[in-house]
């Protein structure tokens, strides 16, 4: 069973800005800049388990994730969630799966993600519709370590997700909570 620990963190644009400059002064290895949609879908046995299936849309690559959170202290900066993933080569045939399992969607979020890797932890810097995060993935002590080298442990952490983010920031579209970019108009 694969165990996601992570710590997630508030910023402005100026912090934002300032954890990419630091990660490069401390050589962290750039992995990615993407864009991301994000499809979250709830329901019967998941909504029993405090448990999501997403669908991940990434440029070329499309991700099915099934997360369950798992015992954590109600006072515990750090997430503990059961993390199953694979990629999926037609999004909407899952989709339609997924429907006909009788799992409605719920939740849809656009962000823009850098992902580094800093010694033992994944550290990524998004952007949402909504506001900066930062989240730092690994394990309880290569998170403290990681947020040490950054200075991140002055930072406010985030505790709700961005699904719950995107309920409160967000927009019901047709019984859906989405957070989307604006969409700009080309000439």
């Amino acid at each position: 069973m694969a165990i996601e620990i992570e710590k997630k963190y508030r910023l402005d644009k100026k912090l934002l800005v300032e954890m990419e400059a630091k990660l490069r002064e401390l050589n962290a290895v750039f992995v990615d800049d993407v864009f991301e949609e994000n499809y979250l879908h709830r329901g019967q046995l998941l909504d029993d388990r405090n448990a999501v299936l997403r669908v991940r849309k990434t440029g070329n690559t499309n991700l099915l994730t099934y997360k369950e959170k798992v015992g954590t202290s109600p006072d515990s900066d750090f997430k503990h969630k059961i993390e199953f993933e694979t990629m999926v080569a037609d999004v909407e045939a899952t989709e339609r799966i997924i429907e006909k399992l009788g799992y409605r969607l719920a939740v849809v979020y656009e962000k823009h993600r850098k992902s580094w890797h800093l010694g033992n932890v994944e550290v990524v810097l998004d952007e949402l519709p909504f506001g900066y995060y930062m989240e730092i993935e690994g394990s309880v002590q290569d998170i403290i370590e990681a947020e040490k080298l950054l200075g991140a442990e002055r930072f406010e952490s985030e505790l709700r997700g961005y699904p719950r983010l995107t309920a409160k920031f967000g927009k019901q579209v047709n019984g859906i909570m989405e957070s989307r970019f604006e969409k700009t108009a080309t000439v």
